[in-house]
């Protein structure tokens, strides 16, 4: 490592450097965090259960099931069990206070909406929607659960706003089985993972600002769904697989034909293979954003394409963005995304670069929702059970995003400025969540549903 870039490090690390001060008061604004989301639950255990849970998805405990929540909480695991498990609480009002919360503190007029499924290696005829699927938490197809998330992401940071669970053909087919994993009747049609986008999309995007619309691979596939995102007045940026076969309208049309004949036409190529083909001068490098190693680059290259649809039709002009990362220090080419459009030709590279890697903001939403607040962890078979875990899992990530955000503010108390003098070294204490088998204070929360004022002011400066 040469001194420039330990020079650049040094300072990365100072900047992460956490005053102990932020840590201090963290139980008092969970409890007033939580107050917003627990009102609609009309009974007063239910509302306790429901702060302990959060408490214990972001606790030290290592497996964060209901039982380890319980055994670190000394409360009666049958009763948090019944709560999350098969309890009749509707938790909608809880995801829509979540997105409103999130539109709130991190929406501008250019965030960017993502939808990308996510896998669960699990097993069990009776778990609702396993079936032997694609996991890409495993690589390969095993039985799994899929669910599909929506996630939202701006300027001001990133996190997940919801999310459907995928059921299967096999499991939509099956009466029985729906019955006894409790499938709500409204939810037993079969719908593909796209259908499922498209409903968190046309649920939500009213209480999210956004420009853009973006997802992986596998939601960028189909055609269809892109004519569909299109027609919904969305401004879309969906990776395609490698294989995608497009059209160059940029490349000069072959010469006509000797005598009559139809005039022809550009010929069709695998877009991995037409972007290997083009001239080094026709990328252009872009400063995506910092990295632990120094500067983020990317190189870019914009077309305007036409790409065939699942009945090998030629579609509508479409833009191809190609974003390829490179090593930093050897230079060679890590990796690729190809992604399709319907924005205008001239929208600036830099946008498309800052769209195509929210996709992978996203991606790391699920990893720390997944290793922080226990998102896979659950031990529930049915739909209620799963349901209910996964709200509260969002919840605590949520909280999480404000404390990270609060951190990096250096601001110590709700009701108090930034204040860079109070920013001291100290080492984070986070005592509350590691205590063993202790009981979390317990909340008097207002069974009125009307706020006297603001409950939490996490994100005044």
């Amino acid at each position: 490592m040469d001194a420039k870039q330990r020079s650049y490090l040094d300072q990365l690390l100072a900047e992460c450097r956490v005053a102990g001060e932020v840590f201090e008061d963290v139980l008092p604004r969970l409890m007033g965090f939580m107050q917003p989301f627990v009102q609609s639950l009309a009974r007063r255990e239910a509302r306790e259960h429901a702060i302990t849970l959060v408490s214990g998805l972001l606790s030290d405990v290592t497996r964060k099931n209901v039982e380890s929540i319980a055994y670190r909480f000394a409360q009666d695991r049958m009763s948090l069990q019944r709560f999350v498990g098969w309890a009749e609480w509707d938790d909608a009002p809880l995801r829509e206070e979540l997105a409103r919360q999130i539109g709130s503190r991190l929406g501008t007029s250019d965030g960017i909406l993502v939808l990308d499924p996510s896998g669960f290696p699990k097993s069990g005829y009776e778990s609702v929607g396993v079936a032997r699927q694609w996991c890409g938490r495993l690589g390969k197809v095993d039985n799994c659960q899929v669910a599909v998330y929506l996630g939202y992401v701006s300027q001001h940071g990133h996190a997940l706003v919801d999310t459907h669970l995928y059921l299967p053909k096999e499991w939509t087919k099956d009466r029985a089985r729906l019955n006894k994993a409790r499938v709500p009747k409204d939810r037993r049609r079969f719908r593909t993972r796209h259908q499922l986008a498209l409903e968190l999309l046309q649920q939500h995007r009213s209480v999210l600002p956004h420009n853009w619309v973006t997802g992986d691979d596998e939601m960028g596939r189909p055609a269809w769904f892109r004519s569909k995102l299109g027609e919904l007045g969305e401004r879309y940026m969906l990776s395609v697989p490698s294989t995608t076969l497009i059209r160059d309208l940029d490349a000069n049309r072959p010469p006509p034909p000797i005598g009559r004949g139809r005039p022809r036409e550009r010929p069709w190529q695998r877009v991995d293979r037409w972007a290997m083909a083009q001239p080094e001068s026709a990328w252009t490098t872009i400063d995506v954003r910092d990295g632990a190693k120094g500067p983020l680059l990317v190189q870019i290259l914009i077309r305007r394409v036409q790409a065939r649809d699942a009945k090998h039709a030629p579609g509508p002009e479409e833009l191809l963005v190609v974003v390829r990362t490179q090593d930093r220090e050897q230079h060679y080419v890590t990796k690729i995304d190809y992604n399709l459009s319907n924005a205008a030709a001239d929208v600036p590279a830099t946008e498309l670069a800052r769209v195509v890697k929210a996709e992978h903001c996203i991606e790391e939403c699920l990893q720390r929702a997944k290793s922080e607040a226990g998102l896979a962890d659950y031990e529930v078979r049915n739909w209620t059970g799963w349901q209910h875990h996964q709200t509260l899992s969002l919840i605590a990530s949520w909280f999480l995003v404000l404390e990270t955000r609060r951190g990096k503010k250096m601001d110590t108390c709700p009701h108090r400025t930034t204040d860079p003098r109070g920013h001291r070294p100290d080492p984070p204490r986070l005592d509350w969540l590691r205590r063993s088998r202790t009981n979390p204070p317990r909340a008097r929360i207002a069974t009125a549903t009307k706020r006297a004022g603001a409950l939490l002011s996490l994100e005044e400066t």
